[in-house]
């Protein structure tokens, strides 16, 4: 590899690990058994590499956020309403029972290490009473929240309602999009590398053709490999829970800005902004 600085590089190599670094030049090596580089890589491309992959990271966070919140709100509101304040302890609303055992035991360890001021005062005023769901569901994690919303049955009418308060025609379409985007959010939350990364959790296919504006066509093998796909569906449910977002105006922007980084290793291939999506 070569270096146009050396003596940044070596502040850069004492403050980021050498395996972090490796996923971001993996790809430029020649021979991959004796780590043999293409002609002309230089290190202070990795960097430019991860560098994109950091603030890249950094805006899906904000995406994530919005609709973590929109998520717990739609639960709490159609099922509180629906079944009572104590609806995720009801039985006959998971067909699973050891699933449903599994979620609660979840629910109440994130309760009982919470240190929010609404569920101390509760623990103070009620401590023989379990919290209401509009307590408990509001510091569940996002993994918590998709686990028991994929749990629910499927033949309740609030699970669809919660879908459609999405933007989505199907609850199996919202499973399958919060576990891909659950995946991303603990990459992220790890500082881990999206880049060049094939995705484990992809969401169905199915997903192709839900409410409003999509895709307007079937979309390369790559781009549902890579995680153009689940950057995709967090555009679309900013779009429905939040209309005047950012995140789709700050990932081009950082795209533009980075003319050199080679975005088709996420799964942006040709002309994927002038998708219906992207516009």
């Amino acid at each position: 590899m070569l270096f146009r600085n050396e003596i940044t590089a070596s502040h850069f190599l004492a403050n980021i690990s050498y395996y972090r670094l490796k996923g971001y030049w993996w790809d430029m090596q020649l021979d991959f058994s004796k780590h043999k580089f293409h002609p002309n890589s230089y290190f202070e491309d990795v960097i430019d590499r991860y560098n994109f992959d950091r603030h890249l990271r950094l805006i899906l966070f904000d995406a994530i956020e919005r609709i973590e919140i929109a998520l717990r709100t739609q639960m709490i509101y159609h099922l509180s309403l629906s079944y009572g304040s104590l609806w995720y302890q009801d039985a006959n609303l998971f067909p699973n029972t050891i699933i449903h055992a599994k979620n609660l035991t979840s629910l109440m360890k994130e309760f009982g290490y919470s240190q929010e001021v609404f569920i101390v005062d509760h623990k103070r005023r009620f401590p023989n009473d379990d919290p209401e769901s509009w307590k408990l569901l509001e510091i569940a994690s996002l993994g918590t929240l998709s686990k028991i919303y994929k749990s629910l049955g499927h033949h309740l009418p609030e699970k669809a309602k919660i879908a459609n308060g999405l933007g989505l025609n199907l609850h199996n379409e919202l499973s399958s999009w919060l576990e891909a985007i659950v995946y991303v959010r603990n990459i992220i939350a790890h500082h881990s590398r999206l880049w060049s990364r094939n995705m484990v959790k992809r969401p169905v296919e199915s997903i192709r053709n839900p409410k409003g504006n999509w895709f307007d066509k079937p979309l390369d093998p790559l781009q549902t490999k890579r995680p153009f796909l689940i950057i995709s569906t967090m555009i679309y449910l900013c779009d429905k829970v939040t209309p005047n977002h950012q995140v789709k105006s700050k990932i081009i922007k950082l795209i533009q800005e980075n003319p050199t980084i080679q975005i088709h290793k996420l799964g942006f291939l040709k002309d994927w902004d002038k998708t219906t999506l992207w516009k």
